[in-house]
């Protein structure tokens, strides 16, 4: 879903860098007014968590996999503007640091996943969390966040020019919507395990006060860890479904790296063994996107009281 440098023209990559950086902005600004003291940690354990999950790779057919994106998982429980923060935070740490996705294209991937997906993911949930209807508005929330994010990722490259026919374009949505299915699912099945160690949480409403946060914290922290260090023994090695167009198309050499990083490809490079280097590397990345997210929630609040 990371789209690298290199395959973006320079009006497509500048008009969503030129959009995404006021749009976070003022994002971060409306956060302000949901973001409690009691809730910041959870900013930093909510955008750990994704970040570790998003380590995971899971099969979705024909030679390709997929991966939890996140965006309605953290729109559902921090509220859309918070969340949108955190999930920039996790892009700008993985392009930045591990080049999972490009840096000139790192508006257009924030543009996607941090902002369209966010609000995309957060009407169906919003709509249906007071009905009968609110765990299917809780998957929908899912599903619709990574299918719009797969959109516009492909309407982005079809505009700047990378050939695809209708064949491979139709394969492509069809992959896309099989991981948007599972994404739905993923999101569910975490949001009934969050309620059951904290309902008022999710049923409150975003950021509302609750009781029970350090048990929650906890057990988020802990599923963090162990998805980061022991996740990468059980991932797909299978690459994800953009990786997979790029290299039908033979674009595999194009992708610029435009900063070079020691923990490129989610590998630190300190040890022989691949395990021990995706391991050690999540671990670092849970660390810095803890870290981030946590000063960002301090920052916000503190212009909040000024």
């Amino acid at each position: 879903m990371h789209i690298p440098d290199g395959f973006l023209t320079l009006p497509v990559w500048a008009a969503f860098d030129a959009v995404s950086i006021p749009a976070v902005g003022l994002l971060a600004r409306q956060a302000r007014k949901q973001v409690e003291d009691s809730r910041i940690p959870l900013l930093g354990v909510m955008g750990a968590f994704v970040f570790a999950a998003q380590m995971i790779n899971f099969p979705v057919g024909l030679g390709t996999s997929g991966h939890l994106v996140g965006g309605a998982l953290l729109a559902c429980t921090l509220g859309p503007a918070p969340a949108a923060i955190v999930m920039t935070a996790i892009l700008v740490i993985q392009s930045l640091v591990f080049q999972d996705g490009g840096i000139l294209a790192l508006g257009t991937n924030v543009f996607n996943m941090a902002i369209a997906g966010v609000f995309a993911g957060y009407l169906p949930y919003k709509l249906l969390r007071d009905t009968s209807w609110r765990k299917g508005g809780i998957f929908l929330a899912g599903f619709a966040s990574v299918l719009c994010s797969a959109c516009l990722a492909l309407s982005q490259l079809l505009i700047s020019g990378v050939p695809m026919s209708r064949q491979l374009l139709w394969v492509s949505l069809g992959l896309f919507t099989v991981s948007a299915l599972l994404e739905g699912a993923i999101t569910l099945a975490v949001l009934e395990g969050i309620e059951r160690l904290n309902p008022a949480w999710v049923r409150s409403g975003p950021l509302v006060p609750a009781a029970g946060n350090r048990r929650l914290i906890a057990v988020l922290a802990t599923a963090a860890i162990v998805l980061a260090a022991g996740g990468v023994l059980f991932a797909s090695a299978a690459p994800d479904g953009l990786e997979t167009i790029v290299r039908h198309l033979g674009f595999a050499p194009q992708a610029k790296v435009v900063l070079a990083s020691p923990l490129s490809d989610y590998q630190f490079q300190g040890f022989q063994s691949e395990s021990l280097r995706k391991a050690s590397a999540g671990l670092i990345g849970l660390v810095l996107i803890y870290v981030a997210c946590f000063v960002l929630g301090r920052s916000i609040r503190q212009r909040r009281s000024v």
